[in-house]
């Protein structure tokens, strides 16, 4: 009977020892959660590109856009002047999704022309790009109105053209004045390039909420936003090189 004690007491001592140094099992759902997390990042750079493309294309168009409509707003012709104010206040004024919708389907609503499906990437960039020069025009009017006027005099008195005084004197400045609230519409830009969803372009958000309603699982969605992080703290890396090196003006 002892003898049978001591055997079951060994063997008990055996089997705790056993739980202990397996007590992680080795099932492998590590190695499978890093498999679908890679492969969650594989599905979702494929629509980083088209959000990429969006966005330097929008940047490439509404920039100089935007000065245009800055230099309308502060004619001197008076209809010119009203009809950019009232133009940028409808842009900034309304959502960005419903002015990308209008011009999805107005080519077919207003000219009956048979929308393609190579026509949303247009249509995404006119609708973020004039949205995003109503902005920009707004920031680099308040930026040319901030250099004081007694340069203009000085550089008429030194014979400039207004031209000359624009582009030489005036514009250096407002570019350097400008550059923050710039970044900021410039960073906000690269988050709402998830609004092309709207005409159902697909960027690199509607692919994480594809993505996730394929797994049932919300991981891709947070995926995406970690590229949305890491783009824009490359851009306001990018545009802080910029402001510094234009630090020379002050």
């Amino acid at each position: 009977m002892v003898n049978g004690g001591q055997r079951c007491e060994k063997a008990g001592a055996e089997g705790r020892d056993e739980n202990r140094s397996g007590a992680a099992p080795a099932d492998g759902t590590g190695g499978i959660h890093m498999t679908n997390f890679m492969s969650i990042v594989q599905q979702i750079i494929g629509g980083f590109g088209t959000t990429m493309l969006i966005f330097f294309f929008t940047l490439l168009f509404s920039l100089p856009l935007g000065i245009l409509f800055a230099v309308a707003r502060m004619s001197k012709f008076t209809p010119l002047r009203m009809f950019m104010q009232l133009c940028i206040s409808i842009l900034r004024g309304t959502p960005l999704m419903l002015q990308l919708i209008v011009v999805f389907f107005m080519p077919f609503y207003v000219f009956g022309i048979k929308l393609s499906t190579g026509w949303r990437l247009y249509a995404a960039l006119i609708g973020f790009s004039i949205n995003y020069a109503a902005y920009f025009g707004e920031i680099f009017r308040a930026g040319i109105q901030s250099v004081p006027t007694g340069q203009r005099e000085a550089a008429e008195v030194l014979g400039f053209t207004k031209t000359q005084t624009f582009w030489k004197i005036v514009f250096p400045q407002m570019v350097k004045r400008v550059i923050p609230p710039v970044t900021n519409e410039v960073i906000t830009l690269v988050k709402d390039t998830s609004m092309a969803f709207a005409i159902a372009y697909a960027e690199m958000f509607t692919m994480a909420k594809q993505v996730a309603a394929q797994q049932s699982n919300i991981m891709p969605l947070f995926v995406a936003g970690l590229f949305y992080y890491i783009f824009n703290i490359v851009v306001a890396a990018g545009m802080g090189m910029v402001e510094k090196k234009l630090s020379y003006f002050e």
